[in-house]
């Protein structure tokens, strides 16, 4: 950990997690002239380029001091960025602080948009002011259309507007963010286990014919400041190999990471990719 200077600059101060996200996000920082702090949250982050920048590391529970050491390191932005697993209220370890926030309400009480929210207004309680991965990274939120070389057909957009509608109603649960449609059918539906492992888990699932769609989406009450969801390379690998044929994301509330190479790759594997606007904004496409 770096020690604090004398009159410092403001800093924008990243709580990691897992993935490339955090790291892109304190690069492209960087070069905007801003100085950044890591809170790499153990267990956690797993991105060693992050080790560059001046950082700790600090367990979840650990919010006190978490709020302490951007306090010291004259942090004035705050973003969340990266893959947190949700640990069990034991698990997390809570300290004062981070028991107090959860006693509010009650952890058992919350879904993840919930628990984020949440933390996002002690955050702004504590003087922080909140930012958004987009809000540093403009080119990664998901714009409408055909992203890639490859267009979806009729059945595919068919079953994407149909994922669209599912992945809004279990969002508006606060369940997940996301499922996968073949032909009319949902496979799978996106819960604790993340995306990835429902993709994989979709394919057991799988009908004869063209194959299926992953649909995401941000939740409809969802703070666009905390936890968008995103896909990556890996995300495209492995509905590659669950033998879906195209990803189909919400317009504006969702993220793409490396966006270039995503699209490249999808390209190569034969894969379309498709931003689609909220469903009641209008026609998809």
């Amino acid at each position: 950990m770096t020690a604090p200077q004398d009159n410092p600059q403001p800093k924008l101060g990243i709580i990691a997690g897992g993935g490339q996200l955090p790291a892109r996000l304190a690069s492209a920082a960087q070069m905007a002239g801003q100085a950044v702090f890591v809170v790499k949250l153990d267990g956690h982050a797993d991105d060693a380029e992050l080790d560059q920048y001046p950082h700790i590391v600090l367990r979840l529970g650990a919010a006190a001091k978490i709020l302490d050491a951007m306090k010291a390191n004259a942090c004035q932005d705050v973003v969340l960025a990266g893959k947190v697993a949700r640990p069990s209220f034991s698990a997390m370890r809570p300290d004062w602080r981070a028991a107090k926030l959860l006693m509010k309400v009650g952890m058992k009480a919350l879904g993840d948009d919930g628990l984020l929210r949440l933390v996002g207004q002690e955050l702004e309680r504590e003087g922080f002011r909140l930012v958004g991965a987009h809000d540093i990274l403009t080119d990664l939120t998901v714009t409408e259309g055909v992203l890639g070389a490859i267009t979806p057909d009729d059945q595919a957009m068919s079953d994407a507007r149909h994922g669209l509608r599912v992945a809004r109603i279990l969002g508006q649960a606060d369940v997940g963010q996301g499922c996968v449609v073949q032909q009319g059918l949902v496979l799978a539906l996106e819960a604790i286990e993340g995306t990835d492992e429902m993709v994989r888990r979709s394919a057991l699932y799988r009908r004869d014919g063209v194959g299926g769609v992953l649909v995401k989406s941000s939740k409809p009450q969802q703070d666009k400041r905390l936890d968008l969801p995103a896909i990556g390379l890996t995300t495209i690998e492995e509905a590659h190999k669950a033998g879906l044929r195209g990803i189909a994301l919400l317009a504006g509330g969702t993220m793409i990471i490396d966006r270039k190479a995503v699209i490249a790759r999808s390209d190569a594997l034969g894969m379309f990719l498709v931003g689609l606007p909220d469903q009641g904004e209008g026609r998809l496409l």
